[in-house]
C-alpha cells in the first residue's frame, strides 16, 4: 500500500499513540516503544512509510532541541568542573574504543579501513537516548549522569575528526589530512567563542526586552530562533548541530528565563525526538539478521559489554567509586546516532563490504533497543555485580548505624554539606546527639574518619532514614539545596513519621509554599533570613529593646515573609536568583491617579482590585501615607496607589484605576 506524505505521517502518529499507551501501561521505556513503532511502519514490515527521508530530516531537530534543553541545565562553571571527564575520560574512551576495535577487526580478517570504521562506530553512544532517559529519571545531575554528559560531549566533538579521517581515506587523500584536522579544531574554537560572545552581549538583553512585552508568542519564537541559530552556526562550520544547540542553552542557563524557556521548547523537543527514535526503528530489517547472527552478536557484545567495561575502568582510574563507574559504563553501553552517520559515510565511500554493513546496522539497532532497560535499571545492575562496599558496609559505617539505632531524642541532619556541618558544630558545642546523612561518598568518608556521626546513603529512602534512627529522633533537619530532593525527603518522612518535627531550608517564597503544603514544621527561606539577620543587628544598634526586636522578626516569619516579598523591581534585578521570568514575579508598583481617572471619587472596595489579583499596600496622599487602607476610603486625584502583584495583574489594575476597564 502506497501512502503520501500526509498519510504516512498520520500513520506514524496513530501507531505511536497506540504503542506509547501500551508501553506506559506495561511500564516499559517509551523510547523502546518508539523504536517498535519505527520497525512496524517502516519499509521492511508494514511499509506504511516506504520513504523515511522526510521523517529522518525532521527528527534531527529533536536532537537539536534536546541538546539545547540539556545546555539549560549546565552553567559555564559546571562545564569547567567537567573538564577532566570531557578531556581525559572522554578522550581515552573514544581513542581506546577505536584502537581496540581496529585491532580485533584486523585479527578477524577485516581490512584496516573496515576495522577503523567499525571502531569509530563502536566509540559513539546515543546522546539523544542517554540524556533524555537520565533526565526523565532525574539522574542527569548525579555523578554518573555528569560523567555520561562529559563523555558524550567529547564524542560529539570527536566525530568531526573521525568523519574527516573516513572522508580522506575514502578519497585516497593523505597529504592534507593534518591540515584538515587543524582547520576543524580552529573552527570549533571559533564557533564556541562566537556563541559565548553572542550569548553574553546579545541574548540576555534580548530576552529582557521580550519579557517586558509580555507577548508569549514572541518569547516562544525567540527561543526557537536562538536554538536553531546556535545549531546553524556550528553546522555551517562543519561541527554538529547538537553542539551549537547545547552551547546556546548554556548561554541562557544563568539567566532568569531558564525555566520558562524550557517550558516553551519542551513540546517541540518531545515530538521531534520521538520522530528521531521512530526513524531509527525504520531501519530495522530482521529478515537479513538470520545468516549473520553470530557476527551481529559479537558486535553487540563489543558495543554493550566491551564499552561498558572500558568506561568502567577509565572512570575508576579517574577517581570514581566502583558503583559510580559501573553506572557510567552501563548508561553509555550502546551505539549512537553518530554511528549511523559514520556508517552512511563509509558505505558511500565503499569502505565497508555489503555483508558488514547489515551486521553493523543490526548491532546498532539491537544495542539501542536494549539501552532503555539498561539505563532504567543501571543502579540495580551495578549493585548486583558490584555490591556497594565502597562505604556503606565499612566497619566505621556499621558502628555509626548501630550507634544511631540506640540513640533517642537526637537530631537527624539530611545533607551534610556546609549548612549541615554548621548545624552539627553547634550541636557538638552543646553536646546534643545527631546523625548526618549524605550521598557524597568522599565527604562521608572524611567526616566519619574525623569522628562525625554521618552515614552514607540517599536520605529520600526509608531504609536509610531508619538506619539513622529517625523513628525515635527528636527533630529531622533537611539541609539539601536541591529543592526536588528536599520535597522527596519531606514526602517520604511525612508518610512514615507524621508526627516528627521537620525543619527545612529553602530559597524563596515559591519553594516555601510547596514545602508548607507538604507538611514541613518550620521552613527557613535563605533569601529572607539574610535580610532578617541584617535587620536584627541594625535594630540592636539603634537601641530597640531585644524583646521588641524578637517580636518584629517572629511576626515576619509567622506570616511566611510576606512583608519582605513586597519589593520594587528595577530593570536589572541583580539580587534575584529565582530563575523565573520577570513577568511571574510579584512586586510593588506605584500608580499615579491623574485628574479624570476612573477611580477618582470612588471607594476602594468598589474598584474590585482583589478580583484582578493585586493587593493594595498603601495610598499616598500628599505627605500622608495610608497603610493597608480600608475599603471605604475614597480615591482622590493625585493619589499614589501602591499595589502588589505580578506584572500582568498590575497592568490590569492600572487599567482599572485609570480607565475603568
Amino acid at each position: 500500500m502506497h501512502f503520501g506524505i500526509l498519510e504516512g505521517i498520520l500513520s506514524v502518529f496513530i501507531t505511536a499513540l497506540f504503542v506509547s499507551v501500551l508501553f506506559r501501561q506495561l511500564k516499559l521505556s517509551i523510547v523502546l516503544g518508539y523504536l517498535v513503532v519505527g520497525a512496524l511502519v517502516g519499509p521492511h514490515m508494514l511499509g506504511l512509510v516506504p520513504d523515511s527521508d522526510i521523517i529522518n530530516k525532521l527528527s534531527q531537530f529533536g536532537i537539536v532541541f534536546l541538546m539545547f534543553t540539556v545546555g539549560l541545565e549546565f552553567s559555564i562553571p559546571k562545564l569547567i568542573a567537567l573538564r577532566n571527564i570531557v578531556l581525559i575520560v572522554g578522550n581515552l574512551q573514544v581513542l581506546l574504543c577505536v584502537i581496540i576495535s581496529t585491532l580485533i577487526g584486523k585479527a578477524l580478517g577485516m581490512s584496516l579501513h573496515e576495522s577503523f570504521v567499525v571502531g569509530s562506530i563502536v566509540a559513539m553512544s546515543s546522546t539523544a537516548l542517554v540524556i533524555k532517559q537520565l533526565n526523565d529519571q532525574f539522574e542527569l545531575q548525579t555523578q554518573h549522569g555528569l560523567n555520561a554528559v562529559g563523555i558524550l560531549l567529547f564524542q560529539d566533538l570527536a566525530v568531526i575528526p573521525i568523519i574527516i579521517c573516513i572522508s580522506s581515506l575514502a578519497k585516497g587523500i593523505h597529504s592534507g589530512f593534518a591540515m584538515a584536522l587543524l582547520w576543524s579544531l580552529l573552527k570549533g574554537i571559533f564557533a564556541i567563542g562566537l556563541i559565548f560572545v553572542l550569548g553574553r552581549w546579545l541574548l540576555k538583553p534580548l530576552f529582557h526586552f521580550i519579557a517586558r512585552t509580555r507577548a508569549i508568542e514572541l518569547f516562544t519564537l525567540s527561543v526557537l530562533l536562538v536554538t536553531l541559530a546556535s545549531a546553524w552556526i556550528t553546522a555551517s562550520l562543519g561541527l554538529s548541530f547538537g553542539l551549537g544547540a547545547f552551547l546556546g542553552g548554556v548561554m541562557l542557563a544563568e539567566t532568569e528565563f531558564r525555566h520558562q524557556i524550557e517550558v516553551e521548547i519542551r513540546p517541540f523537543r518531545d515530538i521531534l525526538l520521538a520522530l528521531f527514535f521512530i526513524s531509527v526503528g525504520m531501519l530495522t530489517d530482521i529478515k537479513t539478521w538470520y545468516d549473520t547472527w553470530i557476527w551481529i552478536a559479537l558486535l553487540v557484545f563489543a558495543l554493550v559489554i566491551g564499552k561498558m567495561l572500558l568506561i568502567f575502568i577509565l572512570a575508576r582510574l579517574a577517581g570514581n567509586y566502583s558503583t559510580t563507574a559501573a553506572r557510567t559504563g552501563i548508561v553509555l553501553a550502546q551505539g549512537g546516532e553518530f554511528g549511523f552517520a559514520i556508517l552512511s559515510l563509509a558505505v558511500g565511500g565503499n569502505m565497508l563490504r555489503p555483508e558488514y554493513q547489515q551486521v553493523v546496522l543490526a548491532a546498532l539497532l539491537i544495542s539501542i533497543a536494549i539501552a532503555p532497560l539498561l539505563i532504567r535499571y543501571n543502579k540495580q545492575i551495578a549493585n548486583y555485580f558490584i555490591p556497594n562496599k565502597d562505604l556503606s558496609d565499612t566497619d566505621s559505617q556499621k558502628e555509626i548505624i548501630q550507634h544511631a539505632k540506640k540513640m533517642h531524642n537526637h537530631v537527624v541532619i539530611c545533607g551534610y554539606g556546609r549548612m549541615g556541618q554548621h548545624i552539627a558544630r553547634l550541636l557538638d558545642k552543646i553536646k546534643f546527639p545527631y546523625v548526618g546523612i549524605d550521598f557524597d561518598a568522599e565527604l562521608v568518608k572524611r567526616a566519619s574518619l574525623a569522628g562525625d556521626e554521618v552515614i552514607y546513603g540517599d536520605a529520600g529512602h526509608p531504609e536509610i532514614l531508619e538506619k539513622a534512627g529517625v523513628d525515635h529522633a527528636k527533630v529531622l533537619v533537611i539541609c539539601i539545596s536541591d529543592h526536588r530532593a528536599a520535597l522527596k525527603i519531606l514526602g517520604i518522612t511525612r508518610q512514615h513519621y507524621p508526627d516528627l518535627p521537620i525543619l527545612v531550608r529553602c530559597h524563596d517564597k515559591a519553594e516555601l509554599t510547596q514545602l508548607k503544603k507538604m507538611g514541613a514544621t518550620q521552613i527557613i527561606a535563605e533569601l529572607f533570613e539574610a535580610s532578617l539577620t541584617l535587620s536584627n543587628h541594625l535594630l540592636q544598634l539603634i537601641r530597640l529593646p531585644r524583646d521588641k526586636i524578637a517580636d518584629i522578626i517572629q511576626d515576619v516569619r509567622n506570616t511566611d515573609y510576606d512583608l519582605l516579598q513586597q519589593v520594587f523591581v528595577g530593570s536589572e534585578d541583580d539580587e534575584d536568583t529565582t530563575n523565573e521570568p520577570i513577568s511571574l514575579h510579584e512586586q510593588l508598583s506605584p500608580i499615579f491617579v491623574t485628574e479624570g481617572s476612573y477611580a477618582v471619587n470612588r471607594k476602594l472596595h468598589d474598584l474590585n482590585l482583589k478580583e484582578i489579583g493585586v493587593e493594595v499596600i498603601s495610598i499616598r496622599r500628599g505627605n500622608e501615607k495610608h497603610v493597608k487602607p480600608h475599603g471605604n476610603i475614597k480615591i482622590h486625584a493625585n493619589d499614589i496607589v501602591v499595589l502588589f502583584g505580578t506584572l500582568e495583574h498590575l497592568e490590569d489594575a492600572e487599567n482599572r484605576l485609570l480607565e475603568g476597564t
